[in-house]
């Protein structure tokens, strides 16, 4: 049950988007309050969540379950709100757009190994210093496990808890058990994509 949670966990964080840019995707940056209500037009700052902890609950048809994440500034710049330290070699197509009366709305085509090729298309809400909330569609096809294909609708709801308690480093993951894992070393322990 730990290592199906995992799995989905950073599944889920794949899922979403890749760090990984094309001529569509919008350019890292600092978000100003404004930019997620300004017109549609070429690129722009993608959202950053203020540093500190984060509640994620991630509800899908088969599970929801709640972990913890640390951040600074730097885990920030590589994690992104749309996991991209896990999954920045294996996308071939990424966009993510302002949509006019707030929030963003994003696509991706990403080649997850044995995991499949995952198509994804979702939106993206909220203020980032307090709360968030992603709704995503995805498709998997080819992967090894038979019930990582198919169909899947995933939300998750994001919440700034304060600072990061002293037992908590930059880019821990505290899954439902307490069990904490790096996603900055997992990112880092990733082979490349030739």
């Amino acid at each position: 049950m730990v290592r199906r949670a995992l799995t989905m966990t950073v599944a889920v964080l794949a899922l979403a988007a890749c760090g990984k840019k094309d001529e569509k995707t919008a350019a890292v940056g600092d978000a100003a309050p404004a930019a997620a209500n300004a017109p549609v037009s070429g690129p722009a700052a993608m959202p950053k969540r203020k540093p500190g902890l984060w509640s994620q609950t991630v509800t899908m048809a088969e599970f929801s379950q709640t972990t913890r994440i640390c951040l600074d500034a730097a885990a920030e710049a590589k994690l992104s709100v749309l996991g991209g330290q896990t999954t920045q070699d294996m996308c071939e197509k990424t966009s993510m757009t302002p949509k006019l009366g707030g929030g963003w709305s994003f696509s991706s085509v990403c080649d997850m190994g044995s995991g499949g090729k995952t198509t994804s298309t979702g939106v993206i809400t909220g203020d980032f210093d307090t709360k968030y909330r992603m709704e995503s569609d995805s498709t998997t096809e080819g992967a090894g496990a038979p019930q990582m294909n198919g169909s899947r609708k995933m939300v998750m709801e994001a919440a700034w808890q304060g600072p990061c308690p002293a037992d908590f480093k930059p880019g821990d993951m505290e899954m439902p058990n307490g069990m904490k894992m790096n996603l900055l070393a997992m990112g880092a322990m990733a082979p490349a994509k030739k």
